[in-house]
């Protein structure tokens, strides 16, 4: 039988990951909202207007054009804190322990100082977990956590079987920092003491893809699979929609499709 957000937020190994859960529970949300935008002020006034309705937002931040920290990410920050979410950033490092480790303390973005979690392949082995930690330590005293790409939601995703058993057993290597996966199913660990966060992208009430070989399922889909957050995008604003009545919408559907796995 499925765990409540409640129960986990009081048992879970990492900080991030219990905050994350206690905000789920107060909010009465589980929508993750992927703001792909490509100005400051698309995705401010966008998350000025979901962030009532999520828990997290998740980000690209190396496709806003007028990017820099001060304009974009202290904003951002506020917002956060305002309407209570966590941030995200879709960064999906695959690269050797220790260029992650640069790219995600350093650089333009300084990704470490401002995002509660990021996420990455397993492509590279074990050592992408070590960088990523180690740069959020040196970087932060405020905690850190780290999803794992166990499976895509595009179509000819080469992301299933022996790479994701194996992004899994990557996975197990820090029980603290990685928090769970991007996955569509059900990963396991439970009976080794693990409690992973399951955030699921291609979730869509109306639509069933896109040109570009996007997949969505329904939120009620998802759940029955394993999922804890939906990750929604287009959905909640694109074709003209009104992120105000969307929002309210998934957030609405995934509290009852949570709700619906408990029983």
């Amino acid at each position: 039988m499925a765990r409540s957000y409640a129960e986990r937020a009081n048992t879970h190994q990492s900080p991030v990951a219990r905050r994350l859960f206690a905000l789920m529970e107060q909010k009465q949300s589980n929508l993750c909202a992927s703001v792909d935008v490509r100005t400051t002020k698309e995705l401010l006034e966008l998350l000025d207007k979901l962030g009532p309705f999520i828990c997290l937002a998740k980000t690209h931040i190396d496709i806003i054009d007028d990017f820099t920290y001060d304009g974009t990410i202290l904003p951002l920050l506020e917002l956060s804190k305002k309407h209570k979410f966590l941030i995200f950033e879709d960064r999906k490092f695959a690269d050797i322990g220790n260029t992650v480790k640069h790219q995600y303390q350093g650089g333009v973005y300084k990704i470490a100082q401002w995002a509660d979690i990021t996420n990455a392949h397993g492509v590279t082995g074990s050592g992408i977990v070590k960088g990523l930690k180690e740069a959020a330590t040196e970087t932060t005293d405020q905690p850190r956590g780290l999803l794992m790409l166990a499976e895509l939601s595009s179509k000819g995703s080469i992301a299933h079987g022996k790479y994701t058993e194996e992004t899994v057993e990557i996975a197990k290597s820090d029980k603290e920092f990685v928090i769970g996966f991007i996955a569509q199913n059900y990963m396991g660990g439970q009976d080794e003491g693990f409690d992973w966060i399951i955030m699921t992208p291609g979730v869509g009430l109306d639509d069933t893809g896109d040109a570009l070989g996007q997949q969505y399922r329904t939120v009620s889909q998802v759940f029955s699979t394993g999922t804890d957050i939906i990750i929604v995008g287009r959905g909640l604003f694109g074709k003209g929609r009104d992120p105000l009545k969307e929002g309210e919408r998934y957030r609405k559907a995934g509290w009852e499709a949570y709700q619906n796995s408990l029983r």
